[in-house]
């Protein structure tokens, strides 16, 4: 299994320690840096080239928000996850507007994090039990004025589903065998859908799906 190069941005230096040590207890996890501030985390990405990021959100200078957003403009390939104490509304969709992969709260326990680490190197999109929640509910209730326009979309039956099966959190492998298709096929199926939906993840996929009903709330169980 190869490793999985992580950065961290954390601004109290106790709670970078924490995980540091925790993510060190892994095999496949390799703590490649740590910053405490924005621009640091925006450097530090350019320069190591992370495969993922455990972002916090409040930050000195640029906050986590505007941090991600630069991350995903120079290195789209960089997951972002967002380690938060905060699961305000405006916090939580700019983060996940802004291209993070994963929102959960400081109160998630360890093997979570980890979990959510190898996830979404993986690609599929982390929402912590609260942020979910948020999620669904938005879905439900959307504010027509907060949503940024979209090309036509024209998914078909097939794509679809594979949408579908990766908000439960599948992973390619677990999508082809439900669909029995080969693990290939799905990636083409999923790039497919990113482009159709000019998004640049599962987590953006997913939630476009629940704000067009595609997904139902059977759909993320």
């Amino acid at each position: 299994m190869s490793e999985i190069s992580v950065l961290l941005v954390e601004d109290h230096v106790i709670t970078r320690q924490g995980i540091r040590e925790l993510l060190k207890q892994e095999s496949d996890l390799r703590v490649v840096g740590e910053v405490g501030n924005g621009e640091d985390a925006v450097a530090a990405t350019t320069e190591l080239q992370p495969d993922v990021v455990i972002m916090d959100v409040a930050l000195p200078g640029i906050n986590g928000v505007e941090a991600t957003r630069q991350i995903k403009l120079i290195r789209p390939a960089t997951a972002v996850l967002v380690l938060s104490a905060y699961d305000d509304d405006e916090y939580v969709f700019a983060l996940l507007d802004a291209g993070a992969a994963g929102y959960l709260l400081k109160t998630t326990d360890g093997d979570e994090l980890v979990n959510a680490v190898r996830a979404v190197n993986k690609g599929e999109p982390v929402l912590g039990p609260a942020v979910l929640r948020k999620v669904i509910n938005r879905s439900r209730f959307p504010n027509k004025g907060s949503r940024r326009e979209r090309p036509a979309e024209g998914l078909s039956e097939r794509e679809l589903n594979v949408i579908r099966l990766a908000a439960r959190g599948l992973g390619n492998k677990q999508i082809a065998d439900e669909l029995s298709l080969s693990p290939r096929t799905v990636e083409g199926h999923l790039r497919s859908i990113f482009n159709k939906l000019a998004v640049g993840s599962r987590t953006e996929a997913v939630l476009y799906g629940l704000r067009k009903g595609w997904l139902a709330m059977e759909d993320l169980s």
